[in-house]
């Protein structure tokens, strides 16, 4: 799964305003009530812990389709507040499970990933609005991805941390789905 892709199964954890995922210590598993959902229509939730320092305000993430299907296109829209500016050294811990497996724990420079979404560090505070096409492929095998994004400026001030938990099924879009 490339990086990129994980980071659109979080919808938008990278992206300024509206859902920059974070990982540390805090990044365990998303509440079981919905006092951690994040509004709209998406899987987003904010890890457990205390929110009210994060640097961004998340106010609504919705993907299209929910939930994202193997080899179809990813719409995701948020909306948020930057609180204080987000510097060049910014930088998203991102984790990856396939069920109870890790398939991937990596470091990544969050204002590289801004380019991914056509926005650029450093980011200004201030309201934001993002709307994003992600192509997913159509390899991702089927079963349950718990995705944990620990975000954190250059001085390694939280930004905020999501966790998302996305069901891919065999058919469909899938790759034992598509037509022969």
């Amino acid at each position: 799964m490339k990086f990129s892709t994980a980071l659109g199964l979080v919808s938008l954890c990278l992206s300024p305003a509206t859902a920059l995922s974070i990982f540390n210590d805090k990044a365990g598993a998303a509440l079981d009530d919905n006092d951690n959902k994040i509004p709209g229509n998406s899987p987003l939730e904010f890890c457990n812990g205390d929110h009210s320092d994060d640097l961004i305000t998340i106010e609504k993430v919705d993907l299209s389709p929910n939930p994202p299907l193997a080899g179809k296109q990813l719409l995701i829209k948020a909306s948020g507040t930057v609180k204080e500016t987000i510097n060049e050294g910014a930088y998203v811990k991102l984790t990856v499970k396939y069920g109870l497996i890790k398939l991937l724990t990596t470091k990544a420079d969050l204002c590289e990933q801004f380019g991914n979404i056509d926005m650029k560090c450093p980011l200004e505070k201030g309201k934001q609005t993002i709307e994003k096409t992600v192509e997913l492929p159509v390899e991702i095998p089927p079963g349950k991805y718990t995705v944990i994004a620990d975000v954190f400026n250059a001085d390694d001030t939280p930004i905020t941390c999501l966790t998302a938990t996305v069901q891919f099924n065999f058919g469909g879009a899938g790759f034992l789905g598509s037509e022969l």
